[in-house]
């Protein structure tokens, strides 16, 4: 693996993806059709849109990157239709919760896969914006026994997400962040093409009241919040990637207030500016790693 430069800039740059992918509720909120027929729309609108960017760059797309590649796009799909399916049997913020423990997935396999150092600093940085995560959401997100399954399902999620983004990370060494997307994406509509059809059935959205949540949701999340957070993981570690990840709750809960007129209590305040301070401190780890590297290098 190549060594990522964990710049303030690429880390500035994740967090937009963080803002764009933070929108997803938004759209889902307003879409008229099932959930993963949503997903499946978002997705597949998404294809056209991406393949004028890589049309000359998939001749050169190996064979074996292209089923890696294809079996991400199942990740992802999985991914989307657990988080979506877990709506119907458990809380918005038990989901959002589970969902992100995505670090906890991805910090010991990036390890013994890719062979990434975890330092102290790194898990106090993690705790830290882990706790923000519970103090913003955790108030709302009440364990019940009516709501487990779909508290199981959002779990699940959250690993499906994790399979994703680490083949990504693998592959973002010789791919562009819109080859890996564009490819991905048809595995990932593909897999939730089935899926719809077997849970949901197929829905054609025929008005623009049914379209606009679409096009939201490929243009916010698939096209620019995927795609950069893609990009971004060819210059950032993996591990200080899926922290950033967990600034999207408290994104969210911003775009609530603006959006649907949800109030911010001081203790959801206290865990939006408890998770900005974990994700500095994660940030300033892996930067001052990045300059004694760099250091060496002039040596």
């Amino acid at each position: 693996m190549k060594n990522r430069e964990n710049r303030t800039g690429y880390i500035l740059l994740e967090l937009g993806a963080v803002a764009f992918l933070a929108t997803g509720g938004i759209f889902v909120k307003f879409s008229q059709l099932a959930p993963i027929n949503t997903g499946f729309y978002r997705v597949l609108f998404s294809l056209p849109l991406l393949l004028m960017l890589v049309y000359k760059e998939l001749k050169y797309v190996s064979k074996k990157d292209w089923l890696l590649l294809i079996f991400a796009g199942v990740f992802l799909a999985g991914d989307i239709a657990l988080w979506n399916l877990s709506f119907t049997y458990t809380t918005v913020a038990n989901a959002n919760l589970l969902t992100n423990l995505t670090p906890f997935t991805v910090v010991p396999l990036s390890y013994i896969f890719f062979k990434e150092k975890i330092s102290r600093f790194f898990l106090v940085g993690a705790g830290i914006t882990l706790l923000g995560v519970l103090l913003l959401i955790g108030g709302k997100a009440v364990p019940a026994p009516e709501n487990y399954f779909g508290d199981f399902l959002a779990l699940c999620a959250s690993f499906f997400y994790a399979g994703f983004l680490l083949i990504c990370y693998h592959l973002r060494d010789r791919l562009t962040s819109s080859v890996i997307m564009f490819i991905s994406g048809i595995g990932t509509t593909a897999a939730l093409f089935l899926t719809a059809g077997v849970t949901e059935g197929i829905q054609i959205p025929l008005t623009f009241a049914d379209l606009w949540p679409l096009l939201g949701l490929t243009i916010f999340l698939q096209v620019l919040g995927h795609n950069l957070l893609a990009h971004c993981q060819g210059k950032i570690n993996v591990n200080l990637s899926s922290i950033i990840c967990l600034a999207q709750p408290a994104l969210a809960s911003i775009y609530s207030f603006f959006f649907f007129g949800e109030s911010i209590t001081l203790k959801e305040m206290a865990g939006i500016a408890v998770v900005i301070l974990g994700v500095y401190l994660v940030k300033a780890q892996y930067t001052k790693e990045s300059t004694s590297v760099f250091q060496k290098q002039l040596e």
